[in-house]
């Protein structure tokens, strides 16, 4: 392909929706993409009122995704996007997904990929079929120590995986709020909407993919406890998973959305035979690195004695603030730098396959409904199935 932009499609995310702007935003870090045209809301004036505000052209201002992917099949190669982003509730991520793929047009989706794993593996087969690229944004895997943390583990430094922690508590459902006119909390707590799980599915996906992405194991088996602790809620606001792991150690899992006075407290611990990790999301550029014999260390972003990798996904120096935008767009370069070394028809470096992927969505909501099921379950140790 000639030396340009990728161009990019955008499915939701119109003028009063949060993680649309933060995608734009992560997409256009690096200045490797451009925003070409929408289908920005189901609400046609919000549609084009939001596309007239990021300056498209009316023209490719759809006013449905199956539009968008009729019209931009017909424009030629020079023109039409090269992938879309979809960032629409839950349950509006299969039918523009499978359409994209079906038009010969890359993925980027948020997460969880699908309504139902039924769906997630329908969808994994396509990307399989086709050859197509699919982003899933996992945001935390983008965060440099998150990537050291990984390196780490797989050289060896804290020895084998013994046992993982993760929790997410948040605190913003701990009354009814979607009753309240808080829209992001009502579909999330609609299982029309959102699927089997509220929290679980939520930020507990979030919880698992990190668990397994640091640690580099799977999750074999788990013993969950979900809850609903407002009262009237229609979906778990609250839960807590024993799990196993592929290697025989095992590990706890904590997602809340009722922890009162909490923001966005994802943290996670792996403690190896050697010592262990700890990394705490509201202060991401710090890694802690625990010994069995000697004093703790304390890794920070930007620093000369880090791994390759989490270099290569760092982009300021050492004690400037770097955040949850700039993991977002670390998921974007990577993903555009993958596409574009396919266009060319090169092989991607492992450096630019380093987001998540078709495989980590199907594993996502094998997660939901396993968690789901195994809560149910008077059984104590419930298999991951896929």
């Amino acid at each position: 392909m000639e030396n340009r932009k990728l161009r990019m499609g955008m499915i939701g995310g119109g003028k009063d929706a949060f993680i649309g702007a933060v995608h734009r935003i992560a997409a256009n870090i690096d200045g490797q993409v451009e925003l070409c045209c929408g289908a920005l809301s189901v609400n046609p004036e919000t549609a084009k009122e939001s596309g007239q505000l990021l300056f498209l052209d009316e023209d490719r201002t759809y006013l449905s995704y199956q539009e968008l992917f009729e019209k931009e099949s017909l424009l030629p190669a020079d023109k039409r996007i090269d992938f879309v982003t979809i960032v629409t509730p839950n349950f509006a991520h299969f039918e523009p997904a499978m359409l994209a793929l079906e038009n010969g047009f890359n993925v980027v989706i948020e997460k969880p990929m699908t309504l139902t794993l039924e769906e997630a593996k329908l969808l994994q087969k396509k990307v399989e079929e086709t050859g197509l690229t699919l982003c899933l944004t996992h945001t935390y895997s983008g965060y440099p120590m998150v990537k050291q943390a990984r390196q780490m583990v797989k050289d060896g430094t804290i020895g084998s995986v013994r046992k993982v922690i993760v929790e997410y508590p948040q605190g913003w459902l701990s009354t009814l709020t979607e009753r309240e006119g808080n829209s992001g909390a009502a579909w999330r707590t609609d299982p029309k909407k959102s699927g089997k799980s509220g929290s679980m599915g939520d930020i507990g996906t979030h919880a698992a993919q990190l668990a397994e992405y640091i640690s580099g194991l799977k999750i074999t088996k788990m013993c969950a406890d979900l809850n609903i602790v407002v009262p009237g809620r229609g979906l778990d606001d609250d839960g807590n998973v024993l799990l196993k792991f592929d290697n025989g150690s095992n590990g706890v899992l904590i997602a809340s959305q009722i922890a009162a006075g909490e923001e966005n407290a994802l943290k996670i611990k792996v403690y190896g035979e050697k010592g262990g990790l700890e990394w705490h999301q509201m202060e991401p550029n710090t890694l802690i690195l625990k010994w069995l014999d000697q004093p703790a260390q304390v890794y920070r972003a930007g620093q000369a004695y880090l791994s390759d990798v989490a270099k290569h996904n760092t982009r300021v120096p050492g004690g400037h603030p770097e955040g949850y935008l700039e993991a977002f767009a670390n998921i974007y370069r990577n993903f555009a730098a993958t596409l574009k070394a396919k266009l060319n028809g090169e092989a991607p470096t492992a450096f630019q396959l380093d987001f998540p992927n078709a495989n980590d969505g199907v594993r996502g909501m094998a997660f939901i409904e396993n968690v789901v099921a195994s809560s149910q379950s008077d059984q104590k140790w419930f298999d991951f199935n896929i």
